[in-house]
Formats: C-alpha cells, structure tokens, sequence
C-alpha cells in the first residue's frame, strides 16, 4: 500500500477515522497544529483534547439515539468509545469521563499504531492531490478556513459554542449540597451519587436571574453574529428568553431530594458533573457562559454551597464553524468540488463529541474502502450513523441548515407502532432493535 491517508486534525473526529483506516491496513498521516498553532481553546497538544464538557451523553443504546451510536461505534471497534469506556467516571446514565486521562490515552493509542503517523504542522491551504480527511472540528484555522471558503464559493456558516465553568470540588460547601443523580439513577452506589446538587428557592433563584441578566458579557467583533445552537445555548442566553427557563432547563429541580432539608422541595437546582477520576474536579452542568470572568465568579457564588467556590475553569465563548454540508458534500462524506477530500465532525454540521467521532469513524472507513478497491453500500438511515449522514448530506435544507445532533427524529419512522408520547418507549426500542440489526450487518461489508 503505497498510498498514504491524509488526515487535517487531531480531535475526535480526525482520531477516530485515523484509527478506523489503519485498522483498515491504510498508512495514515495526522496533520495536528497544536502546540506549534495553538487556539484559545485547547490547553495540550493531545489528540482528542475535549475542551466543552467530559460527557458522552446517555449511555442507554435501547431508548435514546446518542446511547444508540456509542451502541454502533463500540461494534465498529472505535478507538473513541474504547478509550472512553477506560476512563469513565460515574454520571448516572450518562457516559462521563475523566478528560485528560482519556486525552492521554487516545494519544497513546495513536501514537503506537505502525500504520498511523502524527506530524505536527499546520495545513493552511486544501490539497490538490492525494487523499485527504479534514477534520479540524470548529476551530478551523484562519487560513484554511478562508480556503475553505474560497472553494466552496460559499460563507462559511457559524454560531458561537460556549464552554461550562469547571470548580474544585473541595471549594464547595456540601453542608449545603449533596449527592444524588436524578431520579437516583445508575446501577451502583457511585452512579447513583454522581452528581453535586445546590438547591434554590425562589428568593435565591429570582436574585440569581437578575445577577444574570446584569452581568457583563463578552462582545462580539464587528461583523460577527450570534447564531447559537440551541443544544449548547449560554444560560444568560436562556434567561433571557424567559425568567423560568433555566427552571426547566439545566436548573430543574425534579427528581432530586434535599438530605439537608428532605421536607423542602428546591425551586431550583444547580448540578454539578464530576470531571475527573480523582473527583477533585466538577463542571456545572449546562452553564456554558459568555459573561466576562469577573462577572462569572461573582454570579456563580451566589448558588447555594458555591459561594467560596475556587474554578480551575471559568466559562468562555468561541466561534464554531462548519460547512453548508447538504450543498457541499455527497453522500459518502467527499466535497462534490473536489472528491479526493472528505470532511469529517463537527464542521460537516454535526454536533457533539459523539457525533463528531461517529463521522469521523465513517470518513476512515469510506476512505480505506476506496483506497483498497473495495466499495460500501451506503449506511443504512435506519442506523444513528446512517441517519446523521443521510440528514447532513441531503436530508437537510440546504437553505436553512444548522448543526444537528442525533435523535430520532431523524430515523425513518418503524410501520404498525403507535404514535405519540404513551408509545414512544415502543417505538424507542424497535428504532434501536432494528439499528443494531442493520448497523451489524453493514459492518460485515469490511
């Protein structure tokens, strides 16, 4: 095999199709910036550094889409999932991990691949030969943005992604909070207590919203528009849109029982997810902010058990680009413009590290298949993986497109089950069933 797979980016997405394609039998090159072109964002020049939050999301492959594609990336042997599932942490039902061990091991695993090399240079312009993956996820550099805009003849479309603040956990004040997951769940002791929760009343919740509201936030530079996406909204943004938002957002209180004061029902809670193994680290849960640092300290001591808190993070903003995928790109991934390149995560318009990862593991596979002379079918609609791609390369507007992540919404709808909110763990589960079916016979294709 003389023929070498390029890969622009060494997040999720361009780890995941690396391995993929090697594990294939492809000699693959990582192209990774960091640490000679850093971001505002990243800290390390590790691969698949996550820098928004620890959490996979749900882990239930049966009742939920997301816990459905971790379901098909362990079953496509994923490098992702398999480094994930070394370093969890107890969340519930969630899939939460200790971010620089998972970091580090994923590096490791790539680094030790024969087939797989990692240079450390900065790709500013798109290729004009050879076989290419971009993966540069939504912190595409200057430069090979603005080629990427020069090609496609098209704006680059963005929104803004806003990262949750991080606290010690030896800084919050447990006279006040406690342990619990929602609903209790998890299937140990230390699942069941993953989470850290800071009640509310409603004095305090009515003084937090106004805090928020005042608060000092980061301005945009000329020019720039804030198109949030609605899955990673700021929480001033939240409030804005009504003062019981967050109530019913990140801040709910159900499922929760105060062992300080169990006769009291919180207004509101705020949760907070472990974010290390050591368990001396937690982010808060869905608070992902565009305040100024000063105003974040200040607004978020004002939760109960959180007024001395010490952050080894606070909140930050930055911009997220990604491409008109449905105009752009074909069904396997390729710019119609130039097939020889795929794209691959988050800038095809996927969102989350889950499904950024998914993409990436397709990308490897379709690239190794097509290098080796063999051909794939396509990915089946019925599978998560198949119903991302099939929404991002046709099955959105073009006119109107914006980030997705995976839900079943997107699968086509399963004949004779019964419709509406009292059928939908049925329909959940014939969704799921019939996914894992589909998704293991594709694999059998290579």
């Amino acid at each position: 095999m003389t023929d070498y797979l390029h890969i622009i980016g060494g997040g999720m997405a361009g780890a995941e199709a690396a391995w993929q394609a090697a594990q294939a039998g492809l000699d693959v090159v990582i192209h990774e910036m960091r640490p000679q072109t850093g971001t505002f964002a990243h800290r390390t020049d590790r691969l698949a550094e996550m820098v928004c939050s620890n959490s996979f999301r749900s882990d239930d492959d049966e009742q939920n889409a997301v816990g459905l594609l971790h379901w098909e990336m362990r079953a496509a042997g994923g490098l992702i999932m398999a480094m994930a599932d070394d370093n969890r942490l107890p969340a519930g039902g969630a899939l939460a991990v200790d971010r620089d061990r998972f970091a580090e091991a994923v590096t490791a695993q790539l680094l030790d691949h024969p087939k797989i090399a990692v240079e450390r240079t900065e790709i500013t312009s798109l290729p004009v030969d050879g076989h290419w993956i971009v993966a540069t996820g939504p912190l595409t550099s200057d430069a090979l943005g603005q080629a990427i805009r020069a090609e496609t003849g098209a704006e680059a479309l963005a929104f803004f992604d806003a990262i949750a603040p991080i606290v010690h956990a030896d800084s919050v004040d447990l006279t006040r909070a406690w342990f619990q997951s929602r609903y209790d769940k998890g299937e140990t002791e230390e699942e069941r207590t993953a989470y850290l929760n800071c009640p509310m009343d409603r004095d305090q919740y009515e003084a937090f919203i106004d805090a928020l509201l005042a608060a000092e936030k980061t301005e945009f530079h000329e020019g720039e528009t804030a198109g949030y996406f609605d899955g990673c909204l700021p929480i001033e943004v939240m409030a804005e849109r009504g003062r019981e938002t967050l109530r019913h957002g990140p801040m709910k209180p159900v499922g929760l029982t105060n062992p300080h004061a169990p006769e009291i029902k919180p207004h509101a809670v705020v949760q907070l997810r472990r974010d290390n193994a050591l368990g001396t680290l937690y982010n808060i849960v869905g608070f992902q902010t565009k305040m100024k640092y000063g105003a974040q300290t200040y607004v978020f001591r004002m939760i109960p058990g959180l007024e001395n808190a010490m952050f080894a993070r606070l909140g930050g903003i930055h911009r997220n680009t990604f491409l008109n995928a449905p105009m752009l790109l074909d069904a396997e991934l390729r710019l119609k413009s130039r097939p020889h390149i795929r794209f691959a995560g988050q800038i095809t318009g996927v969102e989350g590290y889950v499904e950024s990862a998914a993409m990436g593991l397709l990308a490897g596979r379709l690239a190794a298949a097509e290098l080796m002379g063999r051909s794939l079918p396509p990915v089946p609609a019925t599978t998560a993986t198949g119903a991302l791609v099939a929404h991002i390369t046709g099955g959105a507007d073009a006119r109107t497109f914006q980030p997705m992540n995976v839900n079943f919404g997107l699968f086509p709808p399963v004949e004779g089950l019964r419709a509406g909110r009292r059928g939908r763990r049925d329909r959940y589960k014939a969704y799921t069933d019939r996914a894992k079916a589909d998704w293991t016979a594709w694999l059998a294709h290579g």
